[in-house]
């Protein structure tokens, strides 16, 4: 017989009170411990269950399989041509590729080295789902230094010319920031002048972009503080009045205090590319390493796929990660494919 105690504690025969059982709960979660038969009613069989279904052999969405190189151990172990020869192995469709201050694909290629980038993939069979760079952040196009605000147009131009050299019409482009909290010395804008200069921005690229043929894809970010609502995303992407200023959305972006799959319908057919980024509302920390990885995590991706769907999207599906694995990095890039496979089997 269960006794309860003046704190409220009731005792079970197996001597773990209410307290312990809510400590253990916030470690492990409910499921973990109905597994283990620690939870009342966990053998009830009331519980809908999922048969178990066999590996997806084919996609029921009509949406292409793309990772950014962010996840593979590139350069410092592995070559552009071994990330894409891999990417190529492990069944992606395509691969998003970052544009940097300095090295193989940066400020400082030529074009003739920029084209050559687009013909081994092309030459691989896999192809360039985009165009993304971290530069957005130091070069922000609405800093208060007038000198990074300008060096940053200049480097989003360069980037939308690399964009079509590579074949590619999708650019990712955060417009600005009002704050970056992993920058120490970011000097915080006000909204309102934040909003400004970047409308102010993307229209001056808006000429380029249009005669290129490159989509300006504006990204949701995290911590920025700026277009944090998808009606926000909307009216400024539409006030630009032109088809080549669309949306890259970012299901991880939001995950800490939205869903995404009540982004996707209001954003409409705006969204040009999209990244996958997982995250678990579990985690009370913000930051670029709490995403996890593919189905790791509380994102409702049955409802993120299916309201892609109605909206017609049938573009990338980029996975995106900034931390490849220290040991076997390969396996990161083949499990990503794996998850994506049972995304788009609708299993």
């Amino acid at each position: 017989m269960s006794e309860t105690n003046k704190s409220g504690d009731k005792n079970s025969s197996n001597g773990i009170g209410r307290r312990e059982l809510l400590s253990y709960t916030a470690a492990f979660g409910t499921t973990f411990l109905a597994s283990q038969g620690m939870l009342p009613g966990a053998e009830d069989g009331n519980e809908k269950r999922r048969p178990i279904a066999s590996r997806p052999k084919k996609r029921r969405y009509e949406m292409k399989k793309s990772i950014n190189m962010w996840a593979f151990p590139y350069p410092d172990k592995w070559s552009l041509k071994e990330s894409l020869e891999l990417a190529k192995d492990a069944g992606f469709d395509g691969v998003e590729i970052n544009f940097a201050l300095e090295g193989e694909f940066s400020a400082e290629s030529s074009d003739a080295e920029i084209k050559e980038i687009g013909k081994l993939a092309k030459k691989i069979g896999i192809d360039i789902s985009g165009v993304c760079s971290f530069l957005f952040w130091p070069y922000c196009m609405t800093h208060n230094d007038p000198e990074r605000r300008e060096k940053g147009l200049e480097l989003a131009q360069r980037m939308t010319q690399a964009a079509h050299m590579l074949g590619t019409d999708n650019l990712l482009v955060v417009p600005g920031a009002v704050y970056a909290p992993w920058m120490e010395d970011f000097d915080p804008v006000p909204n309102d002048v934040c909003d400004r200069r970047a409308r102010e921005a993307v229209q001056k690229l808006i000429p380029h972009a249009e005669k290129l043929g490159v989509y300006i894809n504006i990204e949701n970010i995290f911590a920025n503080g700026f277009l944090f609502s998808p009606q926000e995303m909307v009216e400024f992407v539409d006030s630009f009045k032109s088809d080549h200023v669309q949306i890259h959305f970012d299901t991880g972006n939001i995950m800490h205090y939205q869903f995404p799959e009540h982004w996707v319908p209001i954003l409409g057919k705006r969204t040009k590319n999209i990244h996958f980024k997982e995250w678990d509302k579990r985690t009370q920390e913000f930051n670029l390493h709490t995403f996890r990885t593919l189905l790791d995590g509380t994102t409702n991706w049955p409802a993120v796929i299916e309201e892609l769907d109605k909206v017609g999207y049938r573009g990338y599906l980029t996975f995106e990660y900034f931390h490849p694995f220290n040991h076997y990095p390969e396996a990161l890039v083949y499990q990503t494919s794996d998850a994506l496979d049972w995304m788009l089997s609708g299993s």
